[in-house]
């Protein structure tokens, strides 16, 4: 009897599941009406499970591992990045303690150590050139190349940015050497699978895998800031480092990470380094364009003293005397949106793209001034190195200040050439403007556009303002001028 109805039921089962045609999982989505999603991570290749196997075979004789060793004047310590340092240890201060010589010893003159730091790098033509970070070689006496062979050399540095933090370096060999492949970081797209390859802790020729998490990030490492970041596995040691993208392509250098966290790793896209490289293989150093404007964050606040409802752009907060932008008729307050054709979204981008610019090029700069858009034309100058343009802080302000008229005596303290404004003499601790960091010693040289000269003038203008609205300042802070903004508290 059992039998019998497990046999009903077996065959109820298959004519129920002819009835409801059931399918594949893949087709079984596709007549539910969801899209179908595919698993190639990359055009060339897909995810087979000896892919990582067979990428690695072919691109691993090309990375190679780098050693430094420099000598640390008076015994100090100098970390930079995650190349990780060693020294010869003295075994009675390890044993006993800093703290008991200092006690019993008193002070000892410092001696000289020799610090030794570990990197990585990959060879990109048969002559040996190889890329890296800045940070790995930086002030290095001596640096050595290890191939995957175990072959070592010794190499000379043939130009380095620290801007950019990348360097480029070459060994002499006696035969050709294993090449990698450069590729196009522009095409990455956000989740794709991602390779990287390095000397993590010493641990030579690692690999790991992950995908692209992000791209574009800003780290506040430099003025061109453009990381891929990944969560493949990145550790001191792994600098200057390639990642691969699953056609054996080097996409990014792998340069930083977030020493707090975990699967956090940040790469330079190979798009941003091959320009670098050229122009260190050709003239051992870099030219940058540039155009002599200090340019600072657009925000909201910021934005709608402007008039404006979209926070986008570079608000230019001065502008150096005798540069391409003063000749092009660029003036303090207008805001960039477009350079030679190429959207400004926010404010770190400028940077990046004039930079990029040739010196001497001319181009169109769309800007706003007093909301209205407006082209103008202007020949990129030369980058120097003392006229960097810095990215003025993100400062918000509210109320709970003094300020006092500049006298003669004040004026001279403050080492001020140009005369005009009131300085902020105290902020209320506790107070809204303690809380945004409005520093004593500030200048205000505008409010809303109107100039302040004197206290009366600072007077007039506030008294125009009302509860809740936003004031846009013009100050003076040190060597700097920005705009900031200042929101009228409402009660």
């Amino acid at each position: 009897m059992l039998v019998f109805v497990a046999i009903i039921a077996l065959v109820g089962g298959i004519l129920i599941a002819l009835n409801l045609q059931v399918r594949p999982a893949a087709k079984a989505a596709e007549f539910l009406g969801a899209k179908k999603v595919s698993l190639t991570a990359h055009p060339s290749s897909s995810l087979t499970p000896n892919i990582f196997v067979e990428l690695t075979k072919r691109v691993k004789p090309g990375v190679v591992n780098i050693s430094t060793t420099k000598v640390i004047k008076g015994g100090g310590r100098v970390f930079r990045h995650f190349s990780p340092p060693s020294r010869e240890r003295d075994p009675l201060r390890d044993f006993f303690g800093e703290d008991f010589f200092e006690r019993f010893f008193g002070d000892i003159p410092p001696r000289d150590y020799v610090q030794r730091s570990l990197g990585s790098g990959f060879i990109i033509d048969r002559e040996g050139h190889i890329i890296t970070n800045n940070h790995v070689i930086e002030g290095a006496s001596e640096i050595r190349v290890r191939l995957l062979t175990d072959k070592e050399f010794p190499a000379e540095v043939i130009g380095r940015d620290q801007k950019t933090d990348l360097a480029l370096i070459k060994i002499k060999s006696w035969k050709d050497l294993p090449v990698v492949e450069l590729g196009d970081s522009d095409k990455l797209e956000i989740g794709e699978w991602v390779m990287a390859i390095g000397n993590p802790f010493g641990l030579a020729q690692t690999v790991t895998v992950g995908i692209v998490s992000a791209k574009g990030r800003v780290i506040g490492s430099g003025p061109y800031d453009d990381f891929i970041q990944t969560d493949a596995s990145i550790n001191p040691g792994n600098s200057g480092g390639p990642l691969f993208n699953l056609s054996g392509e080097v996409v990014g250098i792998n340069t930083a990470i977030v020493a707090t966290g975990q699967g956090i790793g940040f790469a330079i896209p190979i798009n941003v380094a091959k320009e670098i490289i050229s122009q260190l293989q050709k003239k051992g150093k870099v030219t940058r364009g540039g155009i002599g404007v200090y340019v600072q964050k657009l925000t909201p606040d910021l934005a709608k003293s402007f008039g404006l409802e979209q926070s986008k752009g570079a608000l230019v907060a001065d502008i150096i005397p005798g540069s391409a932008a003063e000749a092009g008729g660029i003036r303090r307050g207008d805001i960039i949106i477009k350079f030679n054709g190429k959207d400004i979204d926010e404010m770190n981008e400028l940077p990046r793209i004039v930079a990029s610019t040739p010196v001497g090029k001319e181009v169109e700069v769309m800007i706003l001034r007093e909301g209205k858009p407006l082209t103008l034309r202007l020949k990129v100058g030369e980058l120097k190195d003392e006229a960097l343009p810095p990215t003025a802080e993100k400062t918000k302000l509210e109320l709970g200040m003094s300020v006092q008229e500049i006298t003669p005596e004040i004026a001279r303290q403050l080492r001020l050439g140009e005369p005009g404004g009131v300085v902020v003499t105290q902020v209320e601790p506790g107070s809204p403007a303690d809380e945004a960091g409005i520093h004593r010693g500030d200048i205000i040289r505008e409010i809303n556009g109107q100039g302040i000269r004197k206290l009366s003038d600072y007077q007039a203008a506030i008294s125009k303002i009302k509860k809740g609205e936003i004031i846009r300042f013009f100050i003076k802070r040190g060597e700097r001028n920005l705009y900031v903004t200042l929101r009228v508290p409402k009660e």
